[in-house]
């Protein structure tokens, strides 16, 4: 790493943040939320972490916004997500993935209905 940084601060005159830079093989590596394991590129687990923390916050029971305005902002981020995380080949996940914001929505739906003969005039109009 010495000789590296010798030779980009001294003959390229660039900075090298020592903190973010390192010399390892590409199975170590994280670069802008993907690394690669073997042949396949994946999501690091900070990245799905992130997407986690942000859902519970797209999904807090005691945001007070509508359901309406909830799921438009729940779509926009699991579409932007999605678009860029759809190069991983790491699939296995997604599933349980689904299921959980799955949950977390019809939690929201509960709470939103709040008192038991509410829940049951909704839950027998969904049939």
């Amino acid at each position: 790493m010495d000789s590296i940084t010798r030779y980009l601060e001294t003959t390229l005159k660039l900075k090298v943040n020592l903190a973010k830079s390192q010399v390892a093989p590409m199975s170590e590596c994280a670069f802008l939320g993907f690394t690669i394991k073997g042949k396949k590129i994946r999501w690091t687990d900070k990245a799905l972490a992130d997407f986690k923390h942000r859902i519970k916050e797209l999904t807090g029971r005691s945001w007070g916004v509508s359901m309406e305005y909830r799921l438009r902002k729940l779509g926009q981020y699991l579409r932007g997500w999605t678009a860029y995380f759809g190069i991983s080949q790491y699939y296995r996940p997604v599933p349980e993935l689904d299921e959980w914001i799955r949950r977390r929505v019809r939690m929201c739906y509960w709470k939103q209905w709040r008192w038991p003969r509410t829940k049951i005039k909704n839950l027998l109009a969904l049939g």
